[in-house]
């Protein structure tokens, strides 16, 4: 049996707009309360949201905004980035979303490469000064939060222009890019359109089963689809509401909002969970009000997954797998998948799309059980990098296959587990050696919270293992001696870690994946191996 699925559903494609849909919700649930600014003390129902958005989507109009015109929005997470995604989805603005943590060359990169015509900007965040970043780089057309400049963008009116322009709108427009955080060189402007970002959303809350009555506690930064899609658009097309807790991650705020604001999800990125069960006041806080959430951004482990299902009282969380290329979620656990599956797999395909397994070499589709390259083709393909044809032509092929350069294995019943990246394949000696496994045998280790194993260089196998861990608080601190005997015997003898590196946290993008290309950089430096890194090889 081939390693190929198709996701059918009784529920069809949704066939129009953001800024349409948002109005539907809007009069059916206007009253209800649609978004929460924990840390502005700030909440809106439906209908308060909906006149915050038309405020600001005439403020755009007037500016001179056109449909398709780029509008930047570079700050955390706050009332003001819900109110501009909505906004510039009525009028066909596409919302180009800025990383946080950006600093001056990057943002000039993507003020230049995007066509920026207007920014909305925080003043400041953290140790970051937006203010002077943008006056460096020279560029002008800027509304910061919080001042006149943005203030004046909003204008009292009728909706007779907002109308005149959603009718000029199909829901295959592009209304969004999000910039890929690359591993080399300047990320790519992953272009999403109305219709790939709306489905996506309204299947995720459909999968975990949203409706007017929950309410989404979103940790995650909404810079990045986890945030915006999963998170703003999964909650709006199903009348749910959003609670934002803070304006960046802070495990104990996270934990607050859900007890004040009786939550029923939580999302959050592994490290967050991790973050969240280690508070020493984690038993304090009262999560009965959860029943679901979602974990995702990068490889979940089983060990900490299962402890969210047994101490937040996240019964029916669910693991989603996807690529800001594939709006993002394509594969996702269901409620009613055993503890296993919701723990170990990522899931099966998502309905309306289509996943395979290929050898990375052939493009043929391996069999059940085999790994290979994981690719997906359907409703939530990106259009493209945005004026990138070269890039998107190596992405998606001629089909229509989106390859994600993650390798993985689907078993009998369509359930897809991650197995690592093609290019974080180490091979040690001519053996091939999947870091995700060696990850998930040492999560089973008392002491360990966190764990990432990497390739480093090495001038007689090629390559060696080298495990960074953070340890439980009050454990003792572990030698690689110690981490090695505890592999000893269960692990084979090539996928035992050589040197273990003792760390406070990783490198990571903000919406916390694993920087493992930093790792390897830093630790050719800690270790010493640039006589081995120099090596050539073919």
């Amino acid at each position: 049996m081939l390693s190929y699925a198709s996701g059918t559903s009784t529920a069809p494609l949704i066939g129009e707009t953001i800024g349409a849909n948002f109005e539907r919700t809007v009069a059916r649930f206007g009253d209800r309360e649609a978004l929460v600014d924990v840390a502005a003390g700030r909440r809106w129902t439906y209908a308060e949201l909906d006149a915050d958005v038309n405020r600001l989507a005439r403020g755009l109009l007037a500016r001179g905004i056109a449909k398709g015109d780029r509008v930047g929005i570079w700050a955390p997470n706050c009332g003001e980035w819900v109110i501009t995604q909505y906004a510039t989805a009525k009028i066909g603005a596409i919302l180009v979303n800025v990383n946080p943590a950006y600093r001056t060359h990057e943002l000039e990169y993507v003020v230049q490469q995007s066509g920026l015509s207007l920014l909305i900007s925080a003043v400041s965040f953290k140790t970051s000064d937006y203010r002077g970043m943008i006056e460096s780089i020279g560029f002008t057309e800027v509304a910061y939060l919080g001042e006149p400049s943005y203030h004046d963008l909003s204008l009292e009116g009728d909706m007779s222009e907002i109308s005149r322009r959603a009718a000029t709108l199909a829901f295959d427009d592009p209304i969004n890019i999000q910039y890929t955080s690359g591993t080399t060189g300047f990320p790519k402007g992953a272009t999403l359109s109305h219709h790939n970002i709306l489905n996506n959303g309204y299947f995720v809350g459909e999968l975990i089963n949203y409706t007017e009555h929950d309410r989404v506690c979103l940790p995650v930064p909404l810079y990045h689809c986890f945030g915006m899609v999963m998170g703003n658009l999964g909650a709006t097309s199903h009348g749910s509401c959003v609670v934002l807790p803070a304006p960046g991650f802070d495990p104990a705020a996270a934990l607050a909002a859900v007890q004040a604001e009786r939550v029923t999800s939580l999302y959050g990125v592994p490290t967050m969970f991790i973050a969240e069960l280690g508070l020493p006041d984690f038993a304090d806080y009262d999560l009965s009000s959860l029943r679901t959430g979602i974990m995702a951004g990068s490889p979940c482990p089983v060990e900490v997954m299962k402890r969210v299902v047994a101490e937040m009282n996240m019964a029916e969380v669910a693991i989603c797998y996807g690529m800001t290329e594939t709006s993002p979620v394509s594969t996702m656990t269901r409620p009613d998948d055993n503890l296993a599956r919701r723990t170990e797999t990522v899931g099966r395909v998502m309905p309306h799309l289509e996943s395979k397994v290929v050898d990375p070499t052939t493009g043929l589709v391996v069999e059940r059980g085999e790994p290979g390259e994981l690719c997906t083709r359907g409703y939530s393909v990106m259009l493209g990098y945005w004026e990138q044809p070269e890039a998107t032509a190596e992405a998606i092929d001629a089909a229509r296959w989106m390859h994600t350069g993650d390798l993985a294995t689907m078993d009998a019943d369509g359930y897809l587990n991650i197995v690592g990246r093609i290019k974080d394949l180490v091979i040690r000696g001519g053996e091939n050696v999947y870091p995700r496994e060696v990850e998930e045998f040492l999560y089973g280790h008392p002491d360990i919270a966190d764990v990432q194993v990497i390739g480093v260089p090495d001038a007689k196998y090629g390559e060696e293992l080298m495990a960074w861990i953070v340890l439980r608080p009050g454990s003792a601190p572990l030698t690689a001696e110690a981490v090695r005997a505890y592999c000893d015997g269960k692990l084979t003898h090539y996928k035992i870690p050589r040197y273990v590196h003792i760390v406070d946290g990783f490198p990571m993008t903000v919406t916390g994946k694993v920087r493992k290309v930093e790792m390897r950089e830093e630790a050719i430096d800690i270790l010493a191996l640039h006589d081995a890194a120099a090596i050539r090889k073919a």
